[in-house]
């Protein structure tokens, strides 16, 4: 039982986090600062006009990168069912 396995688990597993959270926050970040460009440039001071592309842009990525989200986390927990028998041994 070597620490550098637990280390190893570790660094996979927040490397995963931050692949699927920014699969889903990039695309959202990029209309809120066109959205922020299109208001500064129209003088418009409107708090919600930014919210509903933002809100219909992060939903969209949920369903077209859903599968993927879920077969990126179904990779990481068989590669942890794995490593039982390395960890215990």
């Amino acid at each position: 039982m070597e620490p550098e396995v637990f280390v190893d688990i570790l660094s996979s597993a927040l490397f995963l986090v931050i692949k699927l959270v920014s699969a889903i926050v990039v695309p959202g970040l990029i209309v809120g600062l066109v959205v922020a460009v299109f208001q500064a440039a129209t003088s418009i001071n409107e708090q919600t006009l930014s919210f509903l592309p933002r809100l219909l842009i992060t939903i969209s990525a949920l369903i077209v990168g859903g599968h993927w989200f879920t077969q990126e986390l179904m990779d990481f927990f068989t590669r942890l069912v794995l490593l039982i028998p390395e960890i215990a041994g």
